[in-house]
Order: structure tokens, then C-alpha cells, then sequence
């Protein structure tokens, strides 16, 4: 769906059309700007990041280094660090990475929030079993995680799939806690994931937010879920723990193309067909709902990220959102599979997808807090990663 066919154009998109000149990144980000060249601030920033980015010695030394480090720390115990894996391309390369390539013994983590496809379960069963690493499989209550993503759709906000990446995170951290590991392994990176507007969604990490939408739309009570409170997030785990989240793809010429490969022929790794569609309900929530009724379509932050790293063409990127998100006979089944799971009408549905798009900041949100902390604390925080420079 092309956002000006959106009802809601006029309120959501305030500015003409215009596209990058680079990549295809367009003005269904409200917040995006333009050069006089017509060059995008989402390239624009992607250029300033590369510029202090260093060399490739400079990265192989910083890889060699954070290796040191984590093989020190895990010294003497089990593991030497902790890692999430969805089953995903970056998770599942950054397992195959770090065990192959740097050699760590890291504790794995799969969050099942009910919604894993039968091809993600099985990717990731062959990739521990191939890897020879243990998995901790953390299942999440399943009543829980459905009325908060049932109170999230009700409300009418952007990101639906905060309650998974909150629990994500929540969990992994409390289960690096539990086995006394300082270090978690991340598959973020910029070559892939450089582009993604903000204003297309809010910080999964922000359990203010999380509570006020479920207050306001939940009706069951969260006695199990975890939540990553701002106490566990800006101090205990960072400051008293000494906690740190590690990003190796970063430090390498990471290729996603390449990496699905790698995985097929070494790890029986089989592709979704889209980012992050390992999750039933984030397929839906990204190939339909965004672009119905926000006209935000993912693929053009994806896509972008590739274009301006190198790994596709601004051609390729057109040819290939020139496809249908969904197959119309597809989207009818995922949609009755969805409404269904999810617990609602399709009467609900239809009167939610029929209503103004609402914002996170139209409910309760530790944004103005963030920001007043990272003010306050930039000072020790530059010092304290001095003194922890790996």
C-alpha cells in the first residue's frame, strides 16, 4: 500500500512526496529531511557514522580485543557471555559467528512468545544442535503476552510488537543475572539496521509506556511477565552489575546475503521471506497493519539500510518493493489466524483498523525522563566508558 492512499495522509505525512535521491526512503517518515541535493538525513547520518567508523585494522584490533575480554570474563565459568537468538538472520549468523569465528561459549536465549513459526523453531533447533551450544527456551505466559499485544492493538499505536521486544530483553537480561554473566552478545548492526525511523515506532524498552497501554486496554493482570523497569535498565544493570551489550556484526564486513547463505549450507538455516517474519505476529503486524493504516512500509527502512551499505542497488530496492506485500489470499488466512489468536472480533478489528492512528505519546512514557538523565549523566557515563573501553 503507498501511504498516500492512506485515509489518514494529511494528519500522519504534512509534507509533498519526495523520495531520496539515494535511497528510497520518502516522506511517509514525518520527520525525514532533505539536502538541497535531495539527499535524506537517513543517509546524511549513515555518512557521518561510516566517517568515525575506523578502518578495517581499527575494527580487526577493537574484534580482538572484545574477544579478549569475553574469554577473560569467562574464565573459570561455563559460558563466557550470553546471547539472544529469534531464529532471525542476525541472530542466527551471530550465533555461527561467535561460536566459529571468535570462539566464545556463549548461554543462548530464545524468548517464545507464542507466535514462532514452524520453520523459526525448527532453524533454531538446527543451529544449537549443529553449534553443539546450549538453549534456554524462556516461554512467556501466554495469557499475559496476548492481552498486552491485544491492549497495544486496541490502542492504536505504530509499534505492536513492544511487548515481544520487551519481554525479549527483560528476560535476557535477567537470565544473564541468574548465571553471572557481565556480557551479552547482540546481532544489531549498522550495515543492515542503519535506517529506521523513529517516528515509526517508540523504545521497546520503556515499561512506563508499557504499563499506561495495558492499564488502559489489558484486563489481565502481568503477575509473570518481565519488566525492564527504568531502576534495572539506567542503574542496577549497567552500574551495579556492570553489564554491557557487545554488537561483533559491527566489527566485520557483514553481508546478509552472504550470511544467509553461510547459514543454509552450514547450519539447514531456511529463509522466512522478509525481516523478522520468523514472528507469525510480527509478519502481519509489519506487511499489513503498519502500511493499512499508518502507510509505514517497513521494507523501505530495510531495503535503505542495504542500499547505503553497499549490498543492493537502488534499482534492486525499487524491483523489489515493486512486489505485493501480501498475496491476497495469504493476508485473508493470516488475518482470520491473527484476530483469532489474538482474542478479538473482527468487528473489533475492523472498527480499531477504521480509527485514527494514535501515538505513544497519547498515553503515559518515560521519554522526557530519558532525555533528562542522559543530560545529567552524560558526564560519568563518557567517564565510565573509559575506564571500561574494551
Amino acid at each position: 500500500m503507498d501511504y498516500r492512499d492512506n485515509p489518514f495522509t494529511e494528519i500522519l505525512h504534512k509534507t509533498p512526496h519526495q523520495t531520496c535521491v539515494r535511497c528510497v526512503m520518502d516522506t511517509s517518515d514525518p520527520w525525514i529531511s532533505f539536502d538541497e541535493n535531495g539527499l535524506c538525513s537517513h543517509c546524511q547520518m549513515y555518512d557521518a557514522y561510516l566517517a568515525g567508523y575506523g578502518t578495517p585494522e581499527d575494527r580487526r584490533a577493537k574484534l580482538e580485543a572484545l574477544i579478549a575480554h569475553l574469554k577473560e570474563q569467562g574464565r573459570g565459568k561455563e559460558y563466557d557471555c550470553i546471547m539472544g537468538l529469534s531464529g532471525g538472520v542476525d541472530s542466527s549468523y551471530l550465533a555461527w559467528f561467535a561460536v566459529k569465528e571468535m570462539g566464545l561459549r556463549p548461554l543462548v536465549v530464545h524468548v517464545d512468545a507464542g507466535w514462532n513459526s514452524e520453520l523459526a523453531v525448527n532453524n533454531i533447533q538446527n543451529i544449537v544442535d549443529r553449534l553443539g551450544i546450549d538453549l534456554h527456551t524462556l516461554v512467556i505466559e501466554w495469557e499475559e503476552i496476548r492481552d498486552l499485544q491485544r491492549a497495544y492493538f486496541l490502542a492504536g499505536v505504530a509499534n505492536l510488537d513492544v511487548p515481544q521486544d520487551h519481554a525479549f530483553i527483560a528476560a535476557l537480561n535477567r537470565e544473564a543475572k541468574k548465571y553471572g554473566l557481565r556480557d551479552i552478545l547482540n546481532g544489531g548492526n549498522m550495515q543492515t539496521e542503519s535506517i529506521l525511523p523513529n517516528a515509526w515506532g517508540y523504545d521497546a524498552s520503556d515499561a512506563v509506556s508499557l504499563k499506561a497501554i495495558h492499564k488502559a486496554y489489558g484486563t489481565v493482570p502481568l503477575k509473570t511477565f518481565p519488566i525492564y523497569s527504568n531502576w534495572l535498565r539506567m542503574i542496577y544493570y549497567p552500574f551495579i552489575l556492570k553489564m554491557r551489550t557487545h554488537r561483533p556484526l559491527e566489527l566485520i564486513e557483514y553481508n546478509k546475503a552472504e550470511a544467509k547463505e553461510l547459514l543454509k549450507s552450514k547450519l539447514g538455516w531456511r529463509d522466512y521471506g522478509g525481516k523478522h517474519y520468523e514472528s507469525t505476529f510480527t509478519k502481519f503486524f509489519q506487511a499489513h497493519y503498519l502500511p493499512e493504516k499508518f502507510g509505514y512500509d517497513k521494507r523501505l527502512a530495510h531495503l535503505s539500510s542495504l542500499i547505503v551499505s553497499g549490498q543492493i542497488s537502488r534499482d534492486e530496492a525499487l524491483i523489489e518493493l515493486a512486489k505485493p506485500l501480501y498475496d491476497p489470499r495469504e493476508l485473508e488466512e493470516d488475518r482470520t489466524y491473527w484476530i483469532k489468536k489474538l482474542g478479538i472480533s473482527r468487528a473489533e478489528y475492523d472498527r480499531v483498523m477504521a480509527e485514527r492512528p494514535r501515538d505513544y505519546t497519547d498515553y503515559r512514557n518515560s521519554e522526557a525522563f530519558y532525555e533528562w538523565i542522559k543530560r545529567r549523566l552524560k558526564p560519568a557515563v563518557r567517564a565510565y566508558r573509559r575506564v571500561r573501553t574494551v
